[in-house]
């Protein structure tokens, strides 16, 4: 039972089956989209129950997500996380956001310190120069790869206030990293 509608279609009569298949597909997503923003991996674990309870009432008032699931999962995940957020300014260290290096197995190589200590500063530059709503976007279209459209839904703003806010958190992500590039290669660039 993996096709969309069909599985949305039973999800929201209850059945066990379509429910748990939701879970397993949607879950490790909305769990690392929600520790890449709180950095607490309890609080994320603790989220990502707290999505699928309200998705369940939800259905179980008749209500709930009609077309986009994914779409909605994030929004529900986004705004728990700010919520808390509000409530709570907790960060976990820089190495669970990072997923970082367990040493012992191995000795990194020159390059894997350099993407460490890269990563490490793009971490850092995330959690201090960009505004909350900044951070959401880069993490949205950028690690989660959401289009421009579902962003704007699932953070509750305009198709254009998104890219505003993209565009702008960028160009803090770049100032910070110290990146600077020519206007011929930022036309070519993603970033």
């Amino acid at each position: 039972m993996t096709e969309g509608p069909n599985l949305l279609k039973a999800a929201q009569k209850l059945d066990e089956a379509a429910l748990t298949t939701i879970f397993d597909q949607f879950a490790p997503a909305i769990y690392k989209y929600t520790l890449r923003l709180c950095h607490d991996s309890i609080v994320a674990d603790n989220i990502v129950g707290d999505v699928f309870a309200q998705l369940l009432e939800q259905f179980g008032q008749g209500k709930g997500p009609r077309t986009n699931l994914r779409s909605y999962l994030y929004q529900t995940a986004y705004h728990l996380v700010v919520d808390r957020s509000r409530d709570n300014q907790h960060n976990a260290p820089l190495e669970v956001a990072a997923n970082a290096y367990e040493g012992g197995q191995f000795a990194p190589t020159q390059s894997q310190i350099e993407e460490r200590v890269m990563m490490e500063a793009l971490i850092t530059a995330m959690q201090t120069e960009l505004t909350e709503d900044q951070r959401h976007v880069i993490i949205l279209r950028f690690l989660e790869d959401f289009s421009l459209k579902e962003t704007a839904e699932i953070i509750g703003k305009e198709v254009n206030n998104i890219k505003v806010i993209q565009n702008r958190g960028i160009a803090k992500l770049r100032k910070a990293m110290g990146v600077h590039m020519d206007e011929e290669d930022e036309e070519d660039s993603d970033w």
